[in-house]
């Protein structure tokens, strides 16, 4: 059976609708980086999502092909996330997202090197005769976090956000938005099959000790 990233580590990917603290470890992705409004129809943002797949499908169908990738097991492709913050703002600003600065990722298996990673990249611009060279290797160490289940449009994620906002105070901890330390979301519904209503979505903010 494929290993499942969101049954094995249900701490990361599968919390409760309440908020919570986590410390979450680093880990490895296949990165996009760039900007404007995700909804652009044929925008950067979809480009990017393509370039993800791309590659993290390469990776895992690379045990039909030659390429023997050393400590490969079968797993099923991790969900989209995002990296997303807005120059001069704390926080995210829903009603302006020509704005937003994001990095899209897909986490890659622990198996997977930088060697792999350049293999695969190779490989995906050879079958889909596109340029991959946006993508790129990124380890994250995110640390500790409060999170949620958001339950909604992602437009209604504000109420989420203020939720988990006024329990990481009552905890005794203050956010920890960054430059290096960002607003992350987990894709966990198909917008194109499920009503917005139903989508689901984990949101985590970095936070500190209060001191």
């Amino acid at each position: 059976m494929a290993f499942d990233y969101k049954k094995e580590y249900k701490d990361y990917y599968m919390p409760a609708a309440k908020p919570s603290i986590v410390t979450i470890p680093p880990m490895n992705y296949i990165a996009v980086r760039g900007e404007g409004d995700p909804n652009a129809e044929d925008g950067a943002y979809k480009q990017a999502i393509s370039l993800l797949y791309g590659i993290a499908f390469t990776i895992k169908m690379s045990k039909m092909g030659d390429q023997r990738i050393e400590g490969y097991f079968d797993f099923v492709v991790p969900p989209l996330e995002g990296f997303w913050w807005q120059d001069g703002v704390q926080g995210i600003d829903y009603a302006h997202k020509e704005r937003f600065q994001w990095i899209s990722v897909i986490r890659l298996p622990d198996f997977v090197t930088e060697d792999n990673f350049d293999w695969a990249v190779a490989k995906a611009e050879r079958k889909k005769k596109t340029d991959f060279s946006k993508a790129e290797f990124l380890t994250y160490d995110e640390g500790l976090c409060v999170q949620c289940m958001h339950i909604g449009p992602y437009d209604d994620e504000s109420n989420t956000v203020e939720k988990m906002h006024r329990y990481m105070e009552e905890q005794g901890y203050t956010l920890d938005i960054t430059d290096q330390r960002l607003h992350h979301e987990i894709y966990l519904s198909d917008i194109r099959k499920v009503a917005p209503e139903k989508l689901k979505t984990v949101i985590s903010h970095p936070i500190r000790l209060r001191q």
